[in-house]
């Protein structure tokens, strides 16, 4: 049951076939036998009443398409009955006294939460190494990282684990774990799912998505996830749509923009070879390819690591011991209070990035960091849409490489930060992009690390970005394929 995709279950669940609180027994097992250390958090008995409740409605005929759908949620959205740590000893022990929007709207839909999924601390990372719980193993092999800072959500979707989670993307942080971990991810436009709630890393850049094994599972979750929320002030005011909607529309005439940037020095030929030949799969399938430039693509690593630093400096100058979350046992004073707390309670790239953050706000630099930054953010914005004068999507790479070995780069925060060079420039631009599995790569030398094909739309086109995943997924078997140790 646990191989089963979430369209699937809700045909047995419809059906009868299974009852929800069945359902959410089996992957509970799961959970407790696994190695992955996926879960920072479970309470078997919630989860249960939640099944229950499930079942009743799917026996009254008020069922929606998710009721009785086991997922779990990234430790990022706050929930009642489990903690909310973001993978910070800052907030190990904390138990928010309300839901995320998010979490609010997947409860309205019937879901059933299976628990809360690791993370990188803050969502601030790429390996899913920064977590105050530990590092999460990648399923396909369990000496490489999942990806971050969503590794945990991968990681449980790979490894069957959870049918489908959330996730959270500020630079890359579900298309590039998702990809790692050869599972589906989308990150919607900017604004379009509501940041009230989902603990703040950079408020220009945090957005909610959603993790599966296919393109439709992740569409009929983005379905709960999105709509207005007058509590987020981002968020964006739109109609509501069904992002299933264009799945079975045929692909001839799609152009598809390949950016010559993407393809240059530092791309792994065999993360290369998977792409190439996934292009080619397109091009069977109808699209034309087009060769296109992004010429600020480069640039985008500094401006987001200067721009993301400065809102997480601000956003996290409320953990002081003083609310909630951990204080420090012996302090002398209220500003040593403040020291000690935030000394203990932050692991070192936290610190890191609040340091770089404080700094390019500071007076002096601000001018000529943070707000050169933003004006070149905006030219980045520009070139995706001088592009898509020529093409419908963009394809490319989601990381240079496949995942790397657990604590290779532990040491060199700057290697991590170049992993993230091809997921940058589309959320500073604030577009729709998604990760569908595409072939293996050779780097770990027997072939089984993932890699995952990126695919960038203009602004509210997930709908179309979906179709276009699911095509291939329709065409390809990438996607059904399970790690060894499932």
């Amino acid at each position: 049951m646990y191989t089963k995709t979430i369209k699937q279950l809700s045909a047995l669940l419809q059906a009868r076939d299974i009852s929800a609180s069945e359902l959410a027994s089996l992957y509970l097992a799961r959970i407790k036998q696994s190695d992955l250390n996926a879960y920072i958090d479970v309470n078997e008995e919630l989860t249960l009443q939640q099944a229950k409740a499930a079942d009743d409605r799917l026996a009254s005929g008020t069922a929606t398409a998710l009721t009785g759908i086991p997922i779990a949620h990234k430790d990022i959205f706050v929930t009642r009955g489990w903690r909310s740590t973001a993978g910070s000893k800052m907030l190990e022990n904390y138990v928010s006294p309300f839901d995320a929007t998010v979490v609010a709207r997947f409860n309205s839909a019937g879901t059933v939460t299976l628990g809360k999924v690791n993370c990188d601390e803050f969502a601030m990372g790429s390996s899913n190494e920064n977590s105050y719980f530990g590092a999460v193993k990648n399923p396909w092999d369990k000496t490489a990282i999942p990806g971050g800072s969503s590794g945990g959500s991968a990681a449980a979707v790979a490894g069957r684990l959870a049918p489908g989670a959330t996730a959270t993307d500020t630079g890359g942080s579900i298309r590039q774990p998702a990809a790692m971990c050869g599972v589906t991810g989308i990150k919607p436009t900017y604004g379009r799912v509501s940041r009230f709630g989902m603990i703040a890393f950079a408020s220009s850049l945090d957005q909610g998505g959603p993790m599966a094994r296919t393109a439709e599972d992740c569409g009929l979750l983005l379905n709960a996830m999105t709509g207005f929320d007058e509590r987020d002030s981002t968020s964006i005011d739109r109609p509501t749509e069904d992002f299933t909607r264009d799945l079975g529309k045929p692909l001839a005439g799609l152009r598809i923009g390949v950016p010559r940037e993407y393809f240059g020095e530092g791309l792994a030929a065999d993360v290369e070879q998977a792409v190439r030949a996934a292009l080619k799969e397109y091009e069977k399938l109808g699209a034309t390819l087009v060769d296109i430039s992004l010429p600020k693509t480069e640039l985008s690593i500094p401006v987001y690591y200067v721009i993301a630093p400065a809102e997480a400096s601000s956003n996290l100058s409320r953990f002081d011991g003083v609310r909630y979350g951990h204080r420090a046992k012996d302090y002398k004073d209220l500003a040593d209070m403040y020291c000690k707390t935030r000394a203990e309670g932050f692991g070192d790239e936290v610190k890191r990035r609040i340091l770089v953050g404080a700094y390019v706000l500071s007076h002096g630099y601000y001018d000529a960091y943070y707000l050169q930054a933003q004006k070149i953010r905006r030219l980045i914005a520009q070139d995706f849409q001088n592009a898509f004068q020529s093409c419908d999507v963009i394809m490319g790479p989601v990381a240079p490489t496949v995942a790397w070995d657990l604590g290779a780069k532990a040491d060199d925060p700057v290697a991590n930060y170049l992993a993230d060079i091809f997921t940058l420039s589309t959320s500073l631009a604030g577009l729709p992009g998604m990760s569908i599995p595409c072939g293996f790569g050779q780097g770990d030398k027997n072939g089984k690390r993932p890699v995952g094909l990126q695919i960038i739309g203009n602004y509210f086109d997930e709908a179309r970005l979906l179709n276009v995943a699911h095509q291939f997924q329709l065409a390809t078997d990438w996607h059904q394929r399970a790690p060894d140790s499932v």
